[in-house]
């Protein structure tokens, strides 16, 4: 495997992997995010990133894969140690984008924000299937969330109150407390849902 990732990365001496380390940690704290946040978002253990990045362990294919997803960025940027230079306009593809998938809860939540703005301003493509859900315990004192319905028609409930948002609606409310949006239809749901906190 090592003379596979090898093989990806100009100029690494034969044989040897790349050292992914340095790399991951300069992208993990250039946005901001913790050991901690970086294995919520990516699905791997904490103590597989620490070791990780003290080149105590190379990761295989399918956690650099995870990882690199989880920065927005291409598998290769991170197995290279050469710093990019910033683009202006930074595209990001559709299958660089990180998925949190709730397929036992029946929804399917895109992170669209970029990491470095997480913990202040974060937004997100929410897909629900017909009778999914996504229930929430309550954020940080001062957190709101807005939700806008782009396809279908979901049912919100805050605390003990319960509206209905149709396709085009944009409802907003307090994510301090348990929050729940459902799709109580027959149709897939879709919708924006951006969260700030304070």
């Amino acid at each position: 495997m090592n003379k596979v990732v090898t093989a990806l990365v100009p100029g690494a001496p034969a044989g040897a992997p790349p050292e992914v380390g340095a790399t991951l940690q300069r992208m993990r704290l250039a946005r901001g995010l913790t050991l901690e946040d970086l294995s919520r978002i990516a699905g791997v253990s904490k103590s597989m990133l620490s070791q990780i990045e003290r080149e105590k362990a190379n990761p295989t294919i399918a956690i650099t894969w995870r990882l690199a997803n989880a920065l927005g960025v291409q598998i290769g940027e991170l197995l290279s140690s050469e710093v990019r230079s910033s683009d202006v306009i930074r595209v990001v593809d559709a299958h660089e984008i990180p998925t949190l998938p709730g397929a036992h809860a029946g929804y399917s939540l895109r992170i669209l924000g970029p990491m470095d703005l997480a913990g202040k301003y974060e937004w997100y493509e929410l897909t629900l299937a017909p009778g999914g859900e996504l229930a929430s315990q309550g954020h940080d004192p001062g957190t709101s969330e807005h939700l806008t319905v782009l396809t279908g028609a979901v049912e919100l409930e805050v605390g003990a109150e319960k509206k209905r948002v149709k396709h085009g609606a944009t409802a907003r409310y307090p994510a301090d407390q348990a929050h729940i949006i459902r799709n109580t239809g027959k149709l897939e749901s879709k919708a924006l849902m951006v969260v700030v906190h304070r």
